[in-house]
């Protein structure tokens, strides 16, 4: 019969929730919960993760509406969702998930808060310990859970939580001004923990990590330590001594010596990941380190000052499985130290070099010809760099498929040709202020790289429409961004948009040579576009943005700030077609009245006096 709902009527709710379960994509998810009641309150029960903002409004209520959930992020940075303003609609808004400011909401009462409220009132609404507590209470089973900034939760909240919940796998406390008791509260009652995040909690002291350590050492595997003032070498002895299976550690202290570095690295053989910014770490720790962490799989180094080559040769020749390398700002580190690495860990895959000044051409020259599994290369403010390097690694490193290059003032197209011809896996190419890279280089790139789906030529002056128009003949993008490239005109911009019909996200700001022509173009060929910057393009006007707006339905944000030729019927003409519009950057003297009412919440000024 007609309009009969089968569906409905002949399956079990058991049956439609295992449906529900098999649908990875949140997206598909969300929109299987707008069907009906019945789909949004079984689509509630498979949730496992949810991500919320601190606020206490709803937590009583988080148990009933999500009973399987195990890994819950409260960010006291998100906005308070919609639905709570309107709790007169709460089915109608709950099925929403606009953000609005906290302001907004807090002047929904019966009087508008002055200054003197404002503190009292924002500590009303973020998370408390009482709220933390009977978080535990309603959710024992919880697995993970984040707790990112916080600021009112407390070592009596905490130690609450940790009693009740003692299955907890892993734990985030960045941000949160929690002491030593609940730290030791999660030490004694929760076994399991095995991640753990202290970034910027500043009131704790070696005394709670040292007895966290004692309590679930054993299965600690990942460990984050940041700006923690109290926190110094004996916590990292603790954790050498205790934590034999930790296989991550992240730590950026100035109050962690070699001491700290060298018990972690004696006791803890398994470390796959380390991370460091240590200024007064030395050579001698990484030393350690490439003697007993041979399992060692990624390091990150962070302004270095106190260690040199010695300290990179002894990881080159003691971890073999290394394959994730970071280096900024080690002003001490030469190419010997880089050659160190590309003779000992010949499975690196991935490497960055950000701001290391004693790093040139020959560093890299060695990496190109002994590591054959390069896949990703981002070279950073590294002006001794020059052509013959790329051109080993164009030659030597088959797989490369991501390169970044940010002010590499040494490299041109000889060097982006060789990368073009040997590295024809190129998926990635970001350059940002390579002058000496112009059109012959990026023309190869479309020439040889077809399966480059992600480019970004930012402020190369010498790139123009004929290598945009390569780039459209040779590769499908889904990702473009030509911004401050002033020889671009509508050329370059209407071959990408009858050849790159998938093109998602197009950056073309800073193009004084851009008008209304690419813009009718694009909306013609490039239905799928979801993100668009037009700042300070001059001759682009509301015609062109017209034709691109009326086409591109699925425009998510669009930015055109200092955009003379627009006017707010343009402003006006962009919310009212984009049903999907979340974002638009303009000057305030350009938003109507009447756009406000319709979409003030989807309006963001670059400056409130424009």
């Amino acid at each position: 019969m007609r309009g009969h709902d089968w569906i409905n009527t002949s399956l079990p709710d058991e049956l439609i929730v295992e449906i529900f379960s098999h649908l990875h994509s949140k997206s598909t998810r969300d929109a299987c919960s707008l069907v009906c009641r019945r789909w949004f309150r079984l689509e509630r029960r498979t949730r496992t993760t949810l991500r919320i903002g601190a606020t206490h409004l709803f937590l009583n209520i988080l148990p009933t509406r999500f009973s399987n959930l195990r890994n819950l992020y409260i960010d006291e940075r998100l906005s308070i969702p919609l639905h709570l303003v309107r709790p007169q609609f709460p089915l109608f808004f709950s099925f929403l998930s606009i953000p609005i400011p906290i302001s907004s909401f807090l002047s929904q009462g019966k009087r508008r808060p002055t200054d003197d409220d404002d503190d009292a009132d924002l500590d009303s609404l973020c998370l408390s310990d009482a709220g933390l507590s009977a978080l535990g209470h309603g959710l024992p089973k919880l697995h993970k859970l984040g707790l990112i900034w916080c600021s009112n939760v407390s070592s009596d909240g905490l130690a609450s939580l940790a009693r009740k919940c003692t299955s907890l796998k892993a734990l985030d406390l960045q941000g949160c001004y929690v002491g030593d008791q609940g730290l030791v509260a999660v030490g004694h009652c929760c076994k399991q923990l095995e991640e753990l995040n202290l970034r910027f909690c500043e009131g704790l002291t070696d005394m709670g990590l040292v007895e966290l350590a004692l309590g679930v050492g054993k299965t600690l595997k990942s460990l984050g330590v940041a700006a923690c003032a109290k926190i110094t070498d004996i916590s990292m002895e603790a954790v050498g001594s205790h934590c034999m299976s930790l296989e991550t550690l992240s730590l950026d202290s100035e109050f962690i010596h070699n001491k700290g570095l060298l018990a972690v690295a004696q006791g803890c053989p398994t470390l796959k990941v380390l991370k460091l910014q240590c200024i007064n770490v030395t050579d001698d720790a990484l030393k350690a380190v490439g003697t007993n962490c041979l399992s060692l799989e990624l390091l990150a180094l962070y302004s270095f000052q106190r260690f040199t080559d010695k300290g990179l040769r002894a990881i080159g020749n003691g971890c073999k499985k290394l394959k994730n390398l970071t280096l900024i700002d080690c002003y001490f580190l030469s190419d010997k130290g880089l050659e160190a690495i590309a003779t000992g860990c010949k499975e690196l895959t991935h490497l960055e070099v950000n701001g290391c000044h004693n790093i040139g051409t020959m560093g890299l020259e060695y990496i190109g010809r002994s590591c054959r599994y390069l896949t990703e290369l981002a070279l950073l403010y590294c002006h001794r760099i020059g052509d013959v390097s790329l051109l080993e690694v164009g030659r030597g490193c088959k797989f490369l498929q991501v390169l970044h290059l940010v002010d590499c003032s040494s490299i041109g197209d000889d060097a982006m040709c060789s990368i073009a011809t040997g590295c024809r896996n190129l998926k990635k190419l970001h350059i940002c202020r390579c002058y000496k890279i112009g059109n012959k280089g990026i023309i190869a790139v479309g020439k040889h790289c077809n399966s480059l789906t992600d480019l970004s030529i930012r402020f190369c002056d010498r790139v123009g429409d004929g290598a945009l128009t390569a780039i459209a003949e040779g590769c499908s993008l889904h990702y473009l961004n030509v911004s401050g490239c002033h020889q671009i005109g509508d050329a370059g911009v209407i071959a990408i948009a009858r050849g790159c019909p998938q093109l998602c996200y197009l950056d073309v700001s800073v193009l004084q040579n851009l008008g209304d022509m690419a813009m009718a173009e694009l909306g013609e060929h490039c239905a799928l576009l979801k993100e668009v910057v037009l700042s300070h393009c001059r001759q682009i006007t509301d015609v062109g943005l017209t034709h691109l707006v009326k086409s591109c339905t699925m425009l998510e944000s669009c930015q055109m700030v200092y955009c003379s030729g627009i006017t707010s019927a343009g402003v006006a003409t962009v919310v009212s077609c984009c049903p999907n519009i979340k974002k638009v950057l303009v000057e305030k003297l350009k938003v109507s009245q009447r756009t406000k009412r319709r979409a003030g919440s989807v309006i963001a000024y670059l400056c409130v006096d424009l």
